[in-house]
């Protein structure tokens, strides 16, 4: 990463940590009233980049899981940087695949790298909150991005 891309990572998960305690509200990208996973993506894109590109379809829980169609992989790689695991750092949005052969439904801010990793997501059940990075939920990441 280079200096501006660790500031702006830095930034990021400062803002993303505002969200913590938002509810957990499907469809929502409103920080303390209700945010689900894109809606807290989408709510640090207003903060850090500005108006939001794209006017964001209503969109199912299941994430047209039944017809296979990776709305959310293919949206999130038509409006951010894809990076390698290798080059992800704090700041950059991470997308899970919630099991083997689903759509990729889910996706987190990574917040902290090393030996303690951790990310911010918002939750069914549990509202915006920050998660470790813990084996089960790295092996159900499908991509990494950064925001342009």
């Amino acid at each position: 990463m280079t200096d501006v891309e660790t500031d702006r990572g830095t930034r990021l998960v400062a803002a993303a940590r505002g969200w913590i305690g938002t509810p957990y509200v499907h469809q929502a990208s409103c920080r303390g009233a209700g945010a689900d996973c894109l809606g807290l993506i989408r709510g640090l894109w207003r903060e850090e980049v500005g108006g939001e590109p794209i006017a964001v379809p209503a969109y199912t829980p299941d994430w047209s899981e039944a017809s296979g169609i990776e709305a959310l992989l293919t949206g999130a790689a038509a409006l951010m940087r894809p990076l390698g695991p290798e080059d992800a750092g704090p700041g950059d949005v991470i997308v899970f695949r919630m099991r083997p052969g689903a759509v990729a439904k889910h996706l987190g801010l990574l917040a902290a790298t090393g030996d303690g990793p951790s990310f911010i997501h918002a939750y069914s059940g549990h509202g915006v909150v920050e998660s470790p990075l813990t084996p089960p939920w790295a092996r159900r990441i499908v991509a990494y991005f950064r925001f342009p």
